[in-house]
């Protein structure tokens, strides 16, 4: 029995010393491996990718926003396109952003978004490049024949470039994947109510001491007046945003209302030259339409900072969330308040028939002003994801003859404040609505923050 079990240990032994000899591989299984490394094995994630592609995107779009829409055709909304395009490029990389989570289930009717495949190679700009191609050919359908072609040969060269950087198979899967999600990310972009919204020119503005009239010299208007019709992004970023109404229409010298609007009509009188500066820098037009500069800075704050693309992806997706909620509860509230604009009052009440703002007053009421609602996204929004104390010098209307002076900023909430501030130097805004209305950016921004969770721990 025991010389039994000596031959059994004994040939156990020789048995595992002849498993553990290593064999040379075929060439058969050298390729095979190959084919699995190219497959499985190389494995990158979003962060090793430069925000390049989104660089070049927002400068194409920027490009579109430029160019004068066909008579009687709206501008597109740059604030609508920044909120899709910020989400179907966040969710076209966030498979390779192992900490954060997609926003499937968060968002307002957002219910499914593709997943990436298990285990298998993706080139997350690939994807981001495919993501953006689809967003902007389908939210800017009149573009110009050239700018079509422009948007084809962008996406072109740049898939060009991936070639060289990944094989044929992992290519094809990632702009599949970036395609899959722009499409349902656009097609339901297309339930939220502005495909169906009445025409502006069939509101009847109301009519009244104090309510808001069309101003010259362009008497421009309504702009997004039916904007309660339109669904928000995100549920709860209401919260807490009602604001004290301003004070009580009043032409009498001695009232508040009237202090008010003197207010800007004496800063008028002494704009010094970097006052003049702020307000003809953040005016939009000539430019971009409302909205438009945030594509500048997005683009410029990620080309100074040399950001990566899962930073340029969550900064993208949490502005866009951040303009069009904090836009479109600014705009129920403007027609709600229905405030009569500084240049009616000044000439009508206080009796300067001749005076004028530094340029022509957008077409909707003034309360709240809305580009100081902007700047509290940018304040909250930016500093979030790109951080405090960024150095930032924006440039983006160099284009135009003669320029504009390029403008610096130490942090994104010092730019957000000047967005706002702005608006009083061109003698469009009372400062009570700019205070207000930078302070509902911030608070609908703050909502979002506390209700989307993009890293799954949070």
């Amino acid at each position: 029995m025991k010389k039994l079990s000596l031959v059994a240990v004994l040939l156990l032994f020789l048995f595992s010393c002849q498993k553990e000899t290593k064999q040379i591989p075929s060439p058969e299984e050298i390729a095979t491996a190959s084919n699995n490394k190219k497959e499985h094995g190389h494995l990158q994630q979003t962060k090793t990718f430069s925000a390049d592609v989104v660089i070049r995107w927002l400068n194409m779009q920027l490009d579109m926003l430029r160019v004068p829409m066909p008579a009687g055709v709206a501008a597109p909304e740059a604030n609508r396109a920044i909120a899709y395009c910020g989400i179907a490029l966040y969710e076209a990389v966030e498979p390779g952003m192992p900490a954060y989570q997609t926003l499937s289930g968060q968002l307002i009717a957002l219910h499914s978004i593709p997943s990436a495949e298990p285990g298998l190679a993706y080139h997350w700009a690939a994807s981001a490049n495919a993501a953006l191609a689809y967003m902007n050919h389908h939210l800017f359908p009149l573009a110009s024949a050239t700018n079509q072609t422009a948007m084809n040969s962008l996406e072109t060269e740049l898939q060009n470039v991936y070639a060289t950087e990944t094989d044929a198979a992992t290519l094809q899967r990632s702009i599949d994947f970036g395609r899959a999600v722009a499409e349902i990310v656009f097609n339901w972009s297309q339930t939220d109510g502005t495909a169906s919204l009445p025409s502006p020119a069939t509101y009847v503005l109301p009519v009244g001491p104090g309510l808001w009239e069309k101003t010259p010299p362009n008497f421009a208007g309504p702009v997004n007046p039916f904007a309660s019709q339109r669904r928000l992004l995100v549920n709860g970023s209401t919260d807490g945003t009602d604001l004290a109404a301003p004070p009580a229409y009043s032409t009498d010298p001695s009232s508040e209302f009237y202090a008010m609007v003197k207010n800007v009509y004496d800063r008028s009188q002494s704009l010094t030259p970097e006052q003049t500066a702020m307000a003809l820098y953040h005016r939009d037009a000539p430019g971009y339409p409302g909205g438009g500069s945030l594509v500048a800075m997005l683009a410029q704050a990620f080309q100074q900072s040399s950001c990566k693309l899962d930073a340029a992806a969550l900064a993208y997706a949490k502005l866009g969330l951040g303009t069009y909620d904090a836009l479109m509860i600014a705009f129920v509230k403007k027609y709600q308040v229905n405030l009569v604009r500084p240049i009616t009052y000044i000439r009508n009440v206080m009796g300067h028939s001749t005076w004028n703002a530094q340029f022509a007053t957008p077409g909707h009421p003034e309360f709240p002003a809305a580009h100081a609602v902007n700047g509290g996204v940018v304040s909250v929004m930016l500093t979030d994801a790109l951080g405090e104390n960024f150095d930032l010098t924006l440039n983006h209307y160099s284009y135009l003859t003669p320029s504009l002076p390029a403008r610096h900023y130490n942090s994104f909430d010092e730019l957000g404040r000047e967005m706002g501030n702005s608006r009083i130097f061109g003698g469009i805004h009372y400062q009570a609505s700019i205070d207000k209305g930078f302070s509902l950016g911030k608070k609908v921004c703050n909502n979002i923050l506390s209700k989307v969770k993009f890293l799954k721990d949070e």
